[in-house]
């Protein structure tokens, strides 16, 4: 069936158009009997609104672009939870794609979200972008930009993040609070800023505690999509070269339970031969054997404060008033589970 117009009902009621539009949007210069009637015939019609032309006139989509590297991720999978619950009730839909970690696909996923006229745009980006034109582009055609966890120092906008050199720090103090003298660290790729300063936390641990920083006893998980299998490999390449390791800090839970799978099969005990931390209290880490003592990661505020930011950004826009980038920094703690108390 075609669509309801305002002016079928205009006509069935013998009023005009603008008398229909201002009797569903309560106008207070249309009658009470007025509104009802226009009301009860729009429902009875079953009448929607044109979305379209509600755009158009509101120079506004109500819709939101959200790019994240990967969906099938405990982490990433809270932040759209807390996204899509703040974008609800400001009447906001959101389309979620997924970078694959791939820059060219990132790039061409910001094309189409612009292309679609989205109110704004909230991203972690993927592990091999380097050039951040792309990124400065939304900017400049005055489309509001939040980037979270995976962000860019460089690029000039919003961002929601976690301190994650001091959560590395925490981490790496925790082993060696525990008694762990020789301590290894399964780090994610070399470019995401994340990666980097959870490395640069957990080097400072060890010199601010008179350990010295063995560059051998650092592993590259390079691939996301296989991070359990990238544990086990890791976890089999330390056993055959650093048998004198008694603590891990580890980039991501998911990897930190393939380590603790292959150390199982090995034989090797933990804690009491490997004490292990990972990072940011997957659901599984807490019904592996042993649990796995991490850091809280907290992606459902992440989500939640990164949508506020973009919806005050779009608010300010609208009515021409100046932005102002905030760097809003959450929290995190230690979760002391099984994998480090002896």
């Amino acid at each position: 069936m075609k669509p309801v117009t305002l002016r079928e009902i205009a006509n069935k009621l013998n009023i005009s158009v603008t008398t229909v539009s201002k009797a569903l949007k309560d106008y207070p210069d249309v009658s009470p009997k007025t509104k009802a009637l226009v009301k009860e015939l729009a429902s009875t019609l079953n009448y929607k609104p044109n979305a379209f032309a509600v755009n158009l006139r509101t120079r506004e989509s109500k819709t939101i672009g959200l790019i994240i590297p990967v969906i099938v991720h405990h982490f990433f999978s809270n932040v759209i939870k807390g996204i899509i619950a703040q974008a609800e009730k400001k009447g906001y839909l959101v389309i979620i794609l997924q970078s694959n970690e791939s820059y060219e696909l990132e790039k061409k996923q910001i094309e189409l979200l612009m292309n679609q006229r989205v109110d704004g745009i909230i991203m972690s980006l993927a592990n091999d972008t380097v050039d951040f034109k792309h990124l400065v582009d939304v900017i400049n055609n005055d489309k509001p930009l939040v980037m979270f966890d995976k962000i860019a120092k460089i690029v000039n906008c919003s961002k929601v993040i976690i301190d994650d050199r001091k959560a590395a720090y925490d981490a790496t103090k925790h082993l060696i609070d525990i008694g762990c003298k020789r301590i290894a660290h399964f780090r994610g790729s070399l470019l995401p800023q994340n990666s980097i300063d959870r490395f640069l936390g957990y080097r400072k641990a060890l010199t601010d505690h008179g350990i010295s920083y063995d560059p051998s006893l650092v592993y590259i998980c390079e691939c996301d999509e296989k991070s359990f299998e990238e544990g086990k490999k890791n976890a089999l390449l330390l056993m055959k070269e650093h048998k004198d390791v008694d603590g891990i800090f580890i980039n991501t839970d998911l990897v930190a339970i393939g380590a603790i799978s292959e150390f199982n099969e090995a034989g090797v005990k933990i804690p009491e031969d490997i004490a292990i931390v990972g990072f940011s209290n997957w659901f599984m880490s807490s019904i592996i054997s042993p649990s796995l003592t991490t850091i809280d990661q907290p992606g459902l505020k992440m989500g939640k404060a990164a949508f506020k930011q973009l919806y005050k950004e779009i608010q300010s826009m609208k009515k021409n008033e100046p932005i102002y980038y905030q760097q809003i920094v959450l929290k995190t703690k230690l979760i002391e589970r099984e994998s480090t108390r002896v």
